[in-house]
């Protein structure tokens, strides 16, 4: 895969970040049960915190945070504010009963600029957001045996050509795994609103929103250029046992002075 990225999806550096942090976060209990899983600690430094110094390192000017679960904790954290980054919240009374389809189209009213989405289990080097902080982007890795998830096709351009749902034993094409880092230009979340808007007012709100992006990428009604991850530090965080793993890539750097938790640089 060329990692060279085509800037003909737009120059302009993006300085607003959506998370989705709605969730329940069950596959990680106990340490979710009264704590979101963005405040679980990697290597002593939460998911959250690491979030929010690669978001002020490049620039970022707004964070939207979708709550849900132990929403007070969040706020209490973050405040309104860290540094130049300006943090505003979205809470979602229905995150038991809802999936993430539901908490990005909560997102319709309040951003209407371009901006980069994140899910709250990701832990990465903030280096990997250099290609990301364009519009119309999507990050993926080479799919290995150990990955699972959607996955993606891409042509010879990166351009994506195709999600596919799940993983098989076998295939045909090369697959890559989807990271669950967008950007998106206003052109594009205004034609991904509408889709979303369908899918609310129809009750499906407990799908996932790779739906509606795989529908608009068959219908070219959304392009995205992929930006490779591959052999690079990122790791995404569901169990425990991916915790456990996640702490081997991001470890606590030697003659590290230790701060309190609740300082975030």
């Amino acid at each position: 895969m060329n990692t060279d990225i085509n800037n003909c999806c737009g120059t302009e550096r993006i300085t607003t970040a959506l998370l989705l942090a709605a969730g329940t976060g069950s596959r990680l209990f106990p340490l979710t049960k009264s704590s979101p899983k963005c405040l679980t600690l990697v290597n002593e430094k939460s998911i959250l915190a690491r979030l929010v110094t690669n978001l002020k390192k490049q620039g970022f000017k707004r964070l939207v945070i979708v709550t849900g679960h132990e929403q007070k904790c969040i706020v209490d954290y973050l405040g309104d504010k860290s540094g130049d980054l300006n943090i505003e919240y979205i809470h979602s009374p229905l995150y038991k009963t809802t999936n993430n389809i539901y908490s990005l189209w909560m997102a319709k009213n309040i951003i209407n600029e371009p901006f980069v989405l994140f899910e709250s289990d990701l832990v990465l080097s903030s280096t990997l957001l250099d290609d990301m902080v364009y519009p119309d982007r999507m990050a993926v890795a080479l799919m290995q045996p150990w990955l699972n998830g959607t996955t993606v096709s891409i042509d010879q351009t990166n351009m994506v050509t195709q999600f596919q749902q799940g993983t098989s034993d076998s295939y045909s094409d090369i697959r890559y795994k989807t990271v669950n880092i967008y950007s998106f230009s206003l052109q594009s979340w205004q034609a991904i609103v509408k889709r979303l808007n369908q899918y609310i007012e129809a009750g499906d709100v407990n799908c996932y929103y790779e739906t509606v992006f795989s529908e608009m990428v068959d219908s070219k009604s959304l392009s995205l250029n992929s930006v490779s991850f591959d052999h690079k530090p990122w790791y995404e965080i569901d169990t425990i046992e991916d915790l456990a793993k996640a702490e081997l890539l991001f470890p606590v750097p030697e003659q590290k002075v230790v701060r309190h938790e609740n300082s975030i640089v």
